[in-house]
């Protein structure tokens, strides 16, 4: 089994998530008291935080990088960025270590192919909703991407760092993601990629007939799956 580093704490709440469904997964695949060999560099999120809300993303690529290389250097073999938003430096990351790093568009994107769609919607942090680094890769897989419109980015966007981040779920934003979902569905949206990994603290399957992408879900089983050789 490869040693797993996780860069997390991008907030604690996600990152517990992953752990269980990581060593979940290794339980299940190997049985008695198999759990995952992992590392876990947890960042104090309000500092990332600070330097997003700033643009200051030079100092928190910085940062991300200085956490991958921690992670190598006490033995990690594979590093996974435990939110998608943070996959803005992915490349920067991977090229400032000599281990692979997990990214979870690519992971999503397999699971979309997966289900033969071509469009679907994208719900996530602005920044991850805003910006070309994660819609640009789906492009490129000939997935066309919607987004919502800017009064509901700014829900979503604010549901996640004002409530779920701090452990909040209100059913009144769960309201109101169920209606922008419904809303991407009406401009062709096939599936919804729930692009943040706090959102499935929120929305699960279970509250919409329309194919969910929870990330979380996603890229824990397949760091699990590649610290398993499979």
């Amino acid at each position: 089994m490869k040693t797993i580093g996780l860069i997390g704490g991008l907030s604690w709440e996600s990152t517990t998530v992953y752990y269980n469904y990581i060593n979940r997964y290794i339980q299940e695949q190997l049985g008695g008291l198999h759990s995952a060999k992992c590392l876990i560099y947890s960042f104090n999120f309000e500092e990332i935080a600070k330097l997003q809300r700033e643009g200051e993303w030079k100092l928190a690529t910085n940062k991300m990088i200085e956490a991958a290389k921690v992670l190598e250097n006490g033995g990690a073999d594979l590093i996974a960025i435990c939110t998608n938003t943070m996959h803005l430096m992915a490349d920067e990351v991977q090229d400032a270590v000599n281990v692979p790093l997990i990214h979870i568009v690519d992971c999503v994107v397999e699971e979309i192919k997966k289900k033969n769609l071509s469009k679907v919607g994208l719900l996530g942090t602005r920044f991850t909703m805003e910006q070309p680094f994660y819609k640009e890769l789906l492009i490129n897989n000939n997935i066309e991407v919607l987004i919502p419109e800017e009064e509901d980015r700014k829900v979503v966007h604010d549901v996640i760092f004002g409530e779920l981040c701090k452990g909040i779920n209100e059913p009144a934003s769960k309201e109101a993601y169920l209606n922008i979902i419904n809303k991407l569905v009406e401009r062709g949206a096939e599936g919804v990629i729930l692009g943040c990994t706090e959102i499935p603290l929120l929305i699960q399957q279970n509250d919409t007939s329309i194919p969910l992408f929870d990330t979380t879900f996603i890229h824990a089983n397949k760091v699990a799956q590649k610290a398993l050789n499979e």
